[in-house]
């Protein structure tokens, strides 16, 4: 299972998705439970993987160092803004199995939104951690400045990190124009880095895309359950009060609370009951449990995504007949399509 362990509410940025640092009465700006409790559930579960959160989680070196020493768990990683990688001694580094990086894309359209000089350490620091043996990961957040395929080709062309994924602004902001967006650059933005993850796959390499791999991998493996991202059933958010939650992000609210350290519940039928009888059930899974409950954009604007993510879907799937030829034809490995994002943290439904 995946445990996000929240280190702090506090960050050291204030990007325009999410305005920054959680209220101190919220999300405590210091873990306020005894650790001991940490251990206990996490050394539980044989096949734990756990990942700091945030806040921005190395705004709490200590706490990170106090848990690896102490707690066992099989995998080890975080999701970082990547500015204060070096607060952690690269001892704990060389431990790390993977980092999650913030980084929008293209260095112009990373700093508009994440502040000025942003790109340039973050791209440094996915650098220094790649050599230390840390597999990185682009943790992108799309909007209406990006060009999805510019911003994913420029990523990958770096060097510095081994996967990419994103997530589309449509749960922080106010609405914008989407789906006029969606269908003008988005989708068919899509559609050219299919042909790329194609042609890529043609001559034997998997291009480790994320929001590809994931529906790929979903096809010919473990269908999901719920959301891809596990929230509620594989994977649970430990906040710096104890709580349980079944999402990182809702911190407030009460629907998310699962329980505490000291007793908590997964949920018994993650698939939301709106998403049961849709024919992408097994690869979206209800796409975000937090977008499900809360709906900010309303009925209207939770459609219009809902249809985005659908034709999302059909784009990629519409590809697995020749997936399967290349399979049959050896060019490609079945095993090495094989994905699961409990592992990594990453978001398979954008």
């Amino acid at each position: 299972m995946l445990w996000l362990v929240l280190t702090t509410g506090k960050c050291n940025l204030t990007c325009d998705y999410c305005g920054g640092s959680f209220p101190k009465e919220i999300v405590p700006w210091g873990v306020k439970y005894d650790i001991n409790k940490l251990k206990v559930n996490i050394e539980r579960d044989p096949n734990a993987t756990v990942i700091f959160y945030g806040g921005e989680p190395l705004m709490n070196p200590k706490f990170i160092i106090q848990v690896m020493d102490n707690v066992r768990a099989k995998r080890w990683g975080i999701q970082t803004n990547g500015i204060a990688v070096r607060l952690l001694p690269e001892i704990y580094w060389r431990r790390m199995n993977v980092a999650l990086l913030s980084i929008d894309g293209r260095e112009e359209v990373t700093d508009k939104h994440r502040g000025k000089g942003v790109y340039k350490i973050v791209v440094k620091h996915a650098s220094y951690l790649k050599k230390l043996g840390v597999e990185t990961i682009a943790r992108m957040a799309v909007t209406q400045d990006a060009d999805i395929y510019e911003e994913v080709m420029h990523l990958l062309s770096l060097g510095v990190f081994d996967k990419v994924h994103w997530q589309l602004n449509v749960i922080w902001s106010e609405r914008w124009d989407f789906e006029r967006w969606a269908y003008s650059s988005y989708l068919p933005g899509i559609r050219r880095l299919v042909d790329y993850f194609m042609s890529e796959m043609r001559r034997g390499k998997i291009v480790k895309i994320v929001p590809f791999l994931g529906v790929i991998s979903a096809h010919f493996f473990k269908r999901y359950r719920g959301v891809a991202c596990g929230a509620g059933y594989d994977s649970v958010s430990i906040s710096t009060d104890g709580r349980v939650l079944s999402c990182p992000i809702a911190v407030r609210e009460k629907w998310a609370e699962l329980g505490t350290l000291d007793s908590f519940k997964l949920l018994e039928e993650p698939l939301p009951k709106e998403c049961r009888n849709c024919e992408f059930k097994d690869y979206c899974g209800g796409r975000c449990l937090y977008t499900i409950h809360e709906r900010y954009w309303g009925e209207e604007g939770f459609k219009v995504v809902d249809d985005v993510t659908k034709e999302y879907l059909r784009i990629v799937l519409s590809r697995v007949d020749e997936i399967k030829e290349l399979i049959k034809e050896g060019v490609i490995r079945l095993e090495d399509l094989r994905y699961d994002p409990t592992e990594d943290s990453t978001e398979v439904i954008p």
